[in-house]
Formats: structure tokens, C-alpha cells, sequence
């Protein structure tokens, strides 16, 4: 059953039309943004915040106060990978509970939650918006009233979809990256996670499968994305396989356990706007560039931002 006492649950995000242009009037960042958010205590466990988040297919939650509803910080799937042996915050499980990785996910979110956020006023404009996001790598920025308390919040994916239309002819090749971190389907879930997290990256291309090696860095197998991650970590298989309550043994799970198979890929050649289509049918945020079918770029959300940006 669903602690409904301690998630504040609603959708309702604005609509804007194709024909818009970035521009800089005042508040119109609510016509686009979420304005009635699901937001968590700090006391919720990581275990119940990952769960939250695969229920509603959200990376992120905000984390606000129960009595004044007040912003206290922010919790994404980066700092539970984080958490999860990616980073520094693998200590609590390390340090503080000596590996037990049973008790360590009973740990509040407060503990690995961001507190010193980059937040916008529910006035701010679209333009100030990416602005602020592209100059600080954000994926998401909580909006807050007069009052310190969350308005609503607006991602990569609501401005960049939204403002899709604007892109004109440019393609994938334009703005993909074609520096692409990858891995091995036999990479341990440890491994994947310090590259994803060391990187910042939400999902990582998995590749391999060919005796030529030049060959094999470039043949795509599959994907990890940090959601999968997530997802595995609540699995109820998980818990009824697991031989000792030891961190090390669920890290020991490779990557071809539980990557994505048969990843959506895109040509360099597709223009923006299909991409935008692509990523909105999918509920995706980013996808291998393909050529050949050898890996030659990623382009993600954050990039579709950068496209519109100009316009």
C-alpha cells in the first residue's frame, strides 16, 4: 500500500505552442512547467524514495518540509547510484553500516539528498530557465513563491519537447556528442556506476560482441541507464535471491543481467523534431547514435535544450 501521508501527488503541466519562440516573458516558465508536484519528507527511506520514483517514472523528487511545505532539497537516480558504489556516498553503506546493504537502503533520503539547490521563482521566464540549466548542468530546477515553497518544477525534457518545433532542419549529427562512454555486458554493476557517476551521465551504451576488438568498442549490445539501475534495486527478486545482506555481493551483478537489449537507436541524419517525437512516444531521454551499426554519438535531452536555445 501506498504511504499516501507522506507523497503529495498530482499532474498538471501546461501546454505551449509549436509555433513559440524562446523568448523572455515574465512567469511564462509555468506554462510548461509541473505546477502540482509529488514531493517527499526527508525522513522516507532510499529504499521507498527509489520506489516512488519508479512508480511515477520520475528521476527526480523534490524534498520538502511536511508542516510548511517548504524546499529542502532534492533527490535524483544520480545520487542514489551515487549511494548505490558510484560515489562518495557509498560510505554509508561502506563505513556506517559495514557493507549491509539491507539496513543501509532503510537509511533516510536526507542523507544523500541536495541540499544547496539552484532554484528560479514560479516568474521566471523560458529563456532565463535554459539559461540556468545549460550553465549549470541541471536537469531540473525547482520553481518556489515568495515563501520558499515549491510552486512547481520544470526538466530538460518539458522545455525541449514543448519547444520542439522551433528546431528547424537541423539533425541528430548537429548536436549529438560524439565522445560516448561505454562498457562491457560484463562489467559489474559497481564499475557502470562509477563511470555513470564519475561522468554524469544517466545511461551508458553497452557494446562488445566481436572477436575484432576496434570493432567490438563500437558494436552496440545494449544500454544501462540509470532508471535501470533503479529498477533492479527494487526488484523483488533482488531481495529473494540475495545469499548475504552484504553490498559487494548485489554489486557483483553484471551489466548483461539487466541492461536494455534492443536500445531505440537514431541515425545521424533525423531532424530534431522527429527526434523530439521519439523521445515523447518513448518516455526516453536520450539514445545511441548509429551509423552502420557502430556506436558514433549519444544525444540526449540536454543536447535537444542546446538546439533550441538558439531560437
Amino acid at each position: 500500500m501506498k504511504d499516501k501521508t507522506s507523497i503529495n501527488r498530482k499532474s498538471n503541466t501546461g501546454a505551449i505552442e509549436r509555433e513559440t519562440k524562446v523568448h523572455d516573458k515574465e512567469g511564462d516558465i509555468m506554462a510548461i512547467a509541473t505546477r502540482d508536484v509529488v514531493s517527499i519528507p526527508p525522513s522516507k527511506s532510499i529504499k521507498d524514495t527509489a520506489k516512488v520514483m519508479m512508480e511515477h517514472e520520475f528521476r527526480r523528487l523534490p524534498i520538502t518540509d511536511p508542516g510548511s511545505g517548504k524546499l529542502l532539497g532534492i533527490v535524483t537516480v544520480m545520487d542514489i547510484l551515487d549511494f548505490f558504489g558510484g560515489g562518495k556516498k557509498f560510505n554509508i553503506i561502506e563505513k556506517k553500516y559495514e557493507d549491509n546493504f539491507l539496513a543501509a537502503i532503510n537509511e533516510p533520503v536526507k542523507e544523500i539528498m541536495t541540499r544547496d539547490l539552484i532554484t528560479l521563482s514560479h516568474k521566471a521566464s523560458i529563456g532565463e530557465t535554459i539559461e540556468t540549466m545549460l550553465a549549470n548542468q541541471l536537469g531540473a530546477i525547482p520553481l518556489v513563491d515568495a515563501d520558499e515553497k515549491l510552486a512547481g518544477i520544470v526538466t530538460e525534457r518539458d522545455i525541449a519537447l514543448s519547444l520542439a518545433g522551433v528546431a528547424g532542419k537541423e539533425t541528430v549529427q548537429d548536436y549529438m556528442s560524439p565522445k560516448v562512454f561505454t562498457t562491457t555486458p560484463g562489467t559489474p554493476l559497481e564499475g557502470a556506476c562509477k563511470i555513470m557517476v564519475r561522468n554524469g551521465l544517466r545511461r551508458i551504451p553497452i557494446v562488445g560482441g566481436e572477436a575484432d576488438i576496434s570493432k567490438a568498442a563500437k558494436k552496440l549490445l545494449g544500454i544501462l541507464t540509470s532508471t535501470d539501475v533503479i529498477r533492479f534495486l527494487n526488484a523483488k527478486e533482488l531481495f529473494d535471491h540475495l545469499n548475504s545482506n552484504l553490498a559487494t555481493d548485489v554489486l557483483k551483478t553484471i551489466v548483461s543481467d539487466i541492461m536494455v537489449k534492443d536500445p531505440i537507436t537514431v541515425e545521424p541524419t533525423m531532424g530534431i523534431g522527429e527526434l523530439c517525437e521519439l523521445f515523447a512516444e518513448n518516455n526516453i531521454g536520450g539514445v545511441p547514435v548509429v551509423k552502420n551499426d557502430e556506436v558514433v554519438g549519444i544525444i540526449t535531452e540536454r543536447d535537444i535544450l542546446n538546439a533550441v536555445k538558439r531560437y
